[in-house]
């Protein structure tokens, strides 16, 4: 990170503060969309942008592996219903991965045990992706396509935004994940109501899926009978 200091530009590294800001800002970042705090750390340590991004992260298969996932992700989060199935999938990998990131950034800068670091990421991170699922529950219930778009659009933009400003000034960032982490709560508490509205909607429609297969099934097996007594009776009256 680099602040100026009598006209001249001074490397200021991340263990020279505490990392907990960064930590914490990762975390929140990571239940949003982890794939991408993986890709953009690892860009800033390979391009050297900052220097106290972990060797880990900057390695060629993680960057592959992470640009390709993000891009998954990028689709399935604009796409209605899938988003949620998505969420549901990543309820459990994007808080290790808020994890892992803050372990490997607490242990570069030496300013944080690396267990502390790791349970502040990820608490921080299943938090947020509560938050995220939660409102996306609820976006769920609008019948256009639209709004989806926009919240993924919104929250790619964001983590994109915050977490290359953390590398910056890592507390003042940490103050908008914490504040954008309140307020998401808040918003999925205002917005129950779509949520179980949702919820029951899914719940309804995989009934009438089981419905409707079990009447397939019965149909069949009636076709099939009727067509065994027929041939039955036209043998018997040959």
């Amino acid at each position: 990170m680099l602040v100026p200091i009598r006209g001249q530009a001074a490397l200021v590294t991340i263990a020279s503060v505490s990392v907990l800001p960064l930590v914490f800002t990762s975390g929140w970042a990571s239940g949003i969309n982890a794939y991408a705090v993986v890709l953009l750390f690892g860009v800033f340590g390979a391009t050297g942008i900052s220097d106290e991004v972990p060797e880990s992260l900057q390695r060629t298969d993680v960057l592959i592996a992470a640009g390709v996932l993000f891009l998954c992700e990028a689709v399935a989060d604009k796409i209605p219903y899938v988003d949620s199935i998505w969420d549901s999938v990543h309820t459990v990998i994007r808080p290790v991965a808020g994890a892992v990131v803050a372990a490997l950034l607490a242990g570069e800068s030496g300013s944080l045990p690396e267990l502390a670091a790791g349970a502040v990421g990820g608490s921080t991170a299943l938090i947020s992706h509560l938050v995220k699922a939660g409102t996306r529950m609820a976006v769920n219930t609008s019948p256009e396509p639209f709004s989806n778009i926009g919240v993924s659009l919104a929250e790619d933009l964001g983590v994109a935004g915050i977490v290359s400003f953390a590398v910056f000034n890592p507390v003042a960032a940490a103050a908008i994940a914490g504040t954008l982490l309140v307020l998401g709560i808040v918003t999925v508490l205002l917005l129950a109501t779509r949520v179980r509205r949702f919820l029951r909607r899914r719940a309804q429609r995989a009934r009438r899926n089981a419905w409707r297969a079990r009447s397939g099934d019965t149909a069949r097996v009636r076709r099939c009978g009727h067509g065994v007594i027929k041939s039955r009776t036209w043998h018997g009256l040959r």
